[in-house]
């Protein structure tokens, strides 16, 4: 939890290590995920790994609830789900029907859930310059409120929702459109590549809509006291779209999104490390 998150904000505490590629040459690697995670047990014993864990626990059973609610609201028993024998024209209604139906629970789940994620954000970022600034749910609640109102709860909403919402259409409409016409119903596995196409699509479009959560994140902990989220060692960003040309200037729109074989940046590769 914690050390997946420091990835994204960038913070980099060991040195890279040099090694090679799969053409043999020399590269510069950051440290992958267990050793920075032994990093963490190092400074802050075991607990710190857990860091933010208690609003993260409320932010996803807040998530969970929402869901329920908006599905019992709107039963998938009024849902026409996509059969074999529908005509391209019905099915393709359907699964429009079906993903408006997603977005809907996924966006109510994302904005009731969002102001304990920012809580969680802001706990675990704190490791950074070893800040106390939010030390509980309720206490971080208060504090949030006084300095930056409602608003404040809703930082970083946005990119997360649009990341959700992308998500879903593309990874719906692309799995629907492979079986449909990219599926011979004549091949024997056919009903088996259909039952594995959409999660597929979904590991593909979790990769291409990474910049939106890395940006929803990282807008989630900029500008609000943390050493982690102020200048120099962060811009403060007027809005998410600032920060997203920040990284996309900066190469760094998929920071975080891979924990093993990290490369470092071209700026760490081309000067010593101290």
């Amino acid at each position: 939890l914690l050390t997946g998150f420091l990835l994204q904000v960038g913070h980099e505490p060991l040195p890279p290590t040099v090694g090679r590629n799969v053409l043999g040459r020399k590269v510069l690697y950051l440290p992958g995920f267990f050793t920075y995670a032994r990093h963490i047990v190092k400074v802050d014993g075991k607990r710190g790994l857990f860091r933010g864990l208690t609003p993260r626990l409320i932010s996803s059973t807040l998530s969970t609830i929402t869901r329920g609610s908006v599905k019992k609201a709107f039963p998938l028993e009024d849902m026409e789900h996509v059969s074999n024998k529908d005509d391209v024209r019905t099915s393709l209604r359907k699964v429009v029907k079906e993903t408006s139906h997603e977005m809907m629970m996924q966006c109510a789940s994302r904005v009731v859930s969002h102001p304990l994620h920012v809580i969680s954000m802001r706990c675990m970022v704190q490791f950074v310059g070893r800040e106390v600034k939010y030390s509980g749910v309720f206490s971080a609640i208060g504090r949030i409120f006084k300095e930056e109102g409602i608003l404040g709860f809703f930082v970083g909403l946005v990119p997360h929702i649009l990341g959700d919402v992308i998500f879903l259409w593309c990874c719906n409409l692309l799995a629907h459109f492979i079986n449909t016409y990219a599926v011979d119903d004549n091949f024997s596995q056919a009903s088996v590549i259909r039952s594995y196409t959409k999660f597929v699509m979904g590991i593909a479009m979790s990769m291409l809509t990474y910049p939106f959560l890395l940006v929803g994140d990282l807008m989630a902990v900029n500008n609000c006291g943390l050493r982690a989220g102020l200048p120099p060692y962060a811009p403060a960003f007027a809005s998410w779209i600032h920060c997203w040309r920040y990284l996309s200037t900066q190469g760094q729109l998929f920071r975080g999104s891979s924990l093993l074989f990290r490369r470092a940046p071209m700026q760490a590769a081309s000067f010593p490390i101290d």
